[in-house]
């Protein structure tokens, strides 16, 4: 199985004005992520509001260069490409927004929404370019009568078809999806993540998945990657971290999932999300964890390999024994 996407420590920060006569804050919305997708696999980016993940995603689509770190999508450097690979890049990435009301152009018709990636990209005839958006059409779900009509005269679960659709008329090889069914109706969601399999499937992409929704994550990811402030605090296979999770604020998220809650005491994390301006200095859950001790306020933990995943607690070895017996 060959690699599609490395990253290495890949960090993105912003820095915010706050006023006349005081100097610039930094907000470091991701403080410095590694991982691999594999082709053909899917990685799901989990975390709650403001964790950093909708920014990695616009990283991955190059909407955004890194402040440092590498990348590498199909063995280009997408960091600093050398020119004549700039091109071929944006084809190999794409993303389907969370919002299909916002995503889409209200004054154009669908076919032309469809057929604008073909128009920057290739030069193929209007003939060609009208039978390929057509052809994918009827991959994701559209009837053919369809091509004519403008976003506004279809449902919430249709635009975010065309949505996909039109992300995958340059034949990317990683699609990036970013929150694509939080905005819909929970039957409309099941059918958007049946039709994302299916086009997996078909057509051989690799996902970058980010959701807050760990419901829809465990249907469709291979692998999961948990965010908190901007950092990962846990990282390995879906069954895993499903089945045991060990850093405290994973056993958080499942515990406040309905359906994946364990049969143990629950893991309550304590007051609010820390600004990202001024973050802990030491782990950075130690202002919510209930398990936290001076250690974990001072020193921050390396995300490290433990039972078949990567996790960042100083005392992850201290649950795994607890859920083991």
């Amino acid at each position: 199985m060959t690699t599609l996407v490395t990253a290495s420590d890949l960090k993105r920060s912003y820095e915010v004005k706050r006023g006349w006569f005081r100097a610039p804050a930094h907000l470091q919305a991701v403080g410095g992520i590694s991982f691999a997708i594999e082709t053909g696999k899917t990685l799901a980016v989990v975390g709650e509001s403001g964790c950093g993940k909708s920014t990695l995603a616009r990283l991955v689509t190059l909407i955004e260069k890194p402040s440092a770190g590498t990348l590498m999508l199909d063995g280009l450097d997408a960091v600093d490409p050398p020119a004549n690979a700039v091109k071929p890049l944006r084809r190999t990435v794409q993303i389907v927004f969370q919002n299909p009301y916002g995503s889409l152009n209200p004054r154009k018709r669908v076919g032309a929404i469809l057929e604008e990636p073909l128009v920057i990209n290739t030069t193929l005839s209007r003939q060609d370019r009208r039978a390929q958006a057509l052809d994918m059409m009827a991959r994701v779900g559209l009837r053919p009568e369809q091509y004519r009509r403008y976003p506004h005269m279809f449902s919430g679960g249709q635009r975010q078809r065309i949505a996909i659709a039109r992300a995958l008329m340059v034949r990317p090889k990683l699609l990036v999806a970013d929150e694509p069914v939080s905005a819909l109706d929970v039957s409309v969601q099941a059918q958007v993540l049946n039709l994302l399999t299916d086009l997996q499937r078909e057509l051989g992409l690799t996902y970058l998945f980010i959701s807050h929704d760990l419901g829809v994550v465990r249907h469709i990811a291979d692998d999961v990657m948990i965010m908190y402030l901007g950092i990962a605090v846990e990282h390995g296979p879906k069954e895993r971290i499903f089945a045991r999770p060990l850093h405290p604020y994973a056993q958080a998220l499942l515990d406040a999932t309905p359906g994946l809650g364990r049969n143990r005491q629950r893991t309550v994390p304590k007051g609010e999300l820390p600004s990202p301006l001024d973050p802990p200095k030491g782990c950075v859950f130690s202002t919510r964890c209930p398990h936290v001790t001076e250690l974990c306020r001072v020193q921050r933990p390396p995300l490290r390999p433990l039972d078949g995943r990567l996790v960042a607690c100083h005392y992850a070895e201290r649950f795994l024994e607890a859920q083991a017996v």
